[in-house]
């Protein structure tokens, strides 16, 4: 036990080393410790070479060595320090570094480490297990806490933790895991890549392939034979996990370590060193399928030379010839070239255009920039020694069959016969030119088969690549890839360079389709007033000849009215009085023997016809073109 005089200058000393300054957390972090002065101060501030040593405790943990010599004498202390503070050779500690605290997070059956400072916040943790545990930190409850619950917002600091904490986590709102995770964890391992790096270890080479996790285990040895040109019945392997028994299983299940996995695979030699590395590598050897028809037995095993197996093959496949001499149609040509290539070497080939040449450079270039691909032209020679190993080995796997297909025409042409050849470097002079053509032309034999990758740029068509017949199925596969990667590239420019062009062409015919509908507008409105224009002066002609010819009624009536009799005659007169629509007042005189028609053709001769105005008499007020005669009173 120590004395409250020892807990105040344990208190001070622990104050001085921490720089601690609230005085309940540091009673919190001594009491924490039993008031051991370098425990509490090592659960602070970790020590980075050991702990230092107490003159309380009567313990010693080794650590660095004090050398007064080294270091010169403190200046005397107060008389209320410790004795804890001689032993110090400095004060080392100036400000408080950032105390970490551990914590191990339980959930269900994982374990979650997670290391804060203590300025951090419990919401902080929450945010981190929520990264790791995929838990919404909604439905999140961290349980394990020494003063029962917390809130997100407080400080890790004010808890007064020790250095190492275990929490737990519960999630009420959440369903128990059921078989239904195990189901959703292998779809999403089917969905992922598995990157296989495959060591040859007869020829000490890397290959780095890549795999989905569907795939089988049955498909990556037949991609490996295709790079290795090692059966599949003969693949002896190292690597496999155990599970993986069966080739039908895909990657997904094997147990594969993800993203990577390595993997070894070499040749058998013979059946019985075959069983016997398979008793010693139980662990390691996978399980080999007999089941490939298309594989076959090492000719050595047999007794047989390889090169009298592929002399036997070839005699026996030329029974006819690749091409017709002189064929006039280069489509039927091309027909009992595919035929005769499939008799020979399985239906397992790139599929070759059938048409001219020209037809061909048609189908891969000119057409939409999106939709181009490389032209690939395989020069088949029956008098090869390599014909036969290139068509069966390396030109019909299925992995250059498949590139093949995605990203070329492939165009093929027999040079066996000399008017085929004549013929085809002909073409290649006006295709390709000179230099090419030339280059074709001084091949020997053994040379052949060759594969020249031709790429369409612009107005002229570019040789990138001539393959010739002594490749290996890896190599042939490369240079495909790189020639896909330079037309790659072309083909982004010239995407580019259409969608532009084809965005001036939009504009302009926009501009050219509103310019035409604003022409078309404007010819409406012409027509439009020209009509309206026809029309007033078709009016305006009917008016005038209607006026010239209500002015010649007129005239002709006022020709015709006998004259006005004088005032002083021998007979009757009457002088009429005649009001206007305008107010205005016609005045003359008649004989009493005059016809009322007389009045009515005087009215009309002053331009008021009787057929468009009545004449009325004023009292009684009646229509006078009723009356015969005029009276005269």
């Amino acid at each position: 036990m120590t004395s409250n005089m020892d807990r105040e200058m344990i208190l001070a000393d622990f104050q001085a080393c921490t720089g601690i300054e609230n005085i309940d957390e540091a009673i919190t972090l001594l009491e924490q410790n039993n008031w051991d002065l370098v425990a509490a101060i090592n659960g602070v501030i970790p020590q980075e070479n050991g702990i230092l040593q107490s003159d309380y405790g009567g313990e010693t943990i080794s650590g660095p060595a004090f050398d007064p010599a080294s270091h010169p004498a403190p200046a005397p202390a107060p008389s209320s320090s410790s004795a804890f503070r001689p032993v110090m050779p400095s004060r080392q500690i100036v400000e408080r570094q950032p105390r970490m605290l551990d914590f191990r997070v339980e959930y269900r059956d994982r374990n979650v480490d997670v290391v804060l400072e203590d300025s951090c916040t419990v919401g902080e943790i929450k945010q981190i297990l929520e990264n790791e545990l995929q838990i919404p930190v909604s439905k999140m409850l961290l349980k394990g806490w020494k003063t029962g619950d917390v809130e997100d917002s407080t400080v890790l600091k004010s808890l007064h933790l020790p250095k190492n904490n275990s929490l737990y986590v519960l999630t009420p709102d959440l369903p128990p895991p059921s078989s239904s995770s195990h189901s959703g964890a292998l779809q999403e391992s089917l969905n992922q890549n598995f990157m296989l790096i495959i060591t040859h270890r007869e020829v000490q080479r890397e290959y780095n392939l890549n795999f989905s996790g569907s795939s089988t285990i049955q498909e990556v040895k037949r991609n490996v034979y295709d790079l290795t040109s090692i059966p599949v019945r003969h693949q002896l392997w190292e690597g496999w996990p155990t599970s993986a028994t069966d080739d039908s299983m895909c990657l997904a299940e094997s147990g594969l370590s993800y993203p990577c996995h390595r993997l070894t695979v070499g040749r058998r030699s013979s059946p019985a060193q075959t069983q016997e590395q398979s008793e010693e590598q139980s662990t390691d050897v996978h399980m080999v399928s007999d089941s490939d028809g298309d594989d076959f037995e090492d000719a050595s095993e047999f007794g047989v030379d390889d090169g009298e197996v592929f002399g036997m093959a070839s005699s026996a496949l030329r029974k006819s010839p690749m091409m017709p001499e002189n064929a006039e149609n280069e489509g039927d040509a091309l027909l009992q070239f595919t035929a005769e290539f499939s008799s020979r070497y399985g239906d397992c080939h790139p599929v070759f255009f059938i048409g001219s040449l020209e037809a061909a450079f048609q189908e891969a270039f000119y057409v939409k920039a999106r939709d181009r691909k490389l032209l690939a032209i395989y020069l088949h020679h029956d008098e090869s020694v390599l014909t036969n190993v290139f068509c069966s080995q390396m030109l019909c796997a299925e992995s250059i069959v498949s590139y093949l297909s995605q990203n070329f025409i492939t165009w093929a042409w027999d040079l066996t016969k000399d008017a085929n050849r004549a013929r085809f470097l002909t073409m290649c002079n006006r295709h390709f030119g000179s230099v090419v053509a030339q280059t074709i032309r001084t091949q020997k034999t053994d040379q052949f088969p060759l594969f020249l990758i031709i790429m369409g740029k612009r107005s002229s068509n570019e040789v990138l690549n001539v393959i010739q017949g002594n490749t290996t199925v890896d190599e042939l596969m490369m240079r495909l890839m790189a020639a896909m990667e330079i037309f790659t590239a072309q083909q982004q420019e010239d995407i580019k360079d259409e969608d532009e062009r084809e965005a001036r062409e939009n504009v302009k015919r926009e501009q050219d389709e509103a310019y035409r509908l604003s022409l078309e507008a404007d010819r409406a409105k012409r027509e439009a007033h020209e009509r309206e224009m026809a029309e007033q002066f078709r009016l305006e002609q009917i008016r005038k000849e209607q006026e010239e010819e209500r002015e010649a009624i007129r005239l002709s009536l006022e020709q015709a009215l006998p004259p006005e009799p004088k005032e002083e005659n021998a007979e009757p007169v009457s002088k009429l009085r005649i009001r206007t629509p305008s107010g205005e007042f016609l005045e003359r005189r008649f004989l009493a023997s005059n016809k009322l028609q007389i009045v009515f053709d005087f009215v009309a001769s002053k331009g008021f016809p009787w057929d468009e105005f009545k004449l009325l008499s004023t009292f009684p007020r009646r229509d006078v073109r009723n009356l015969g005669l005029l009276a005269v009173q």
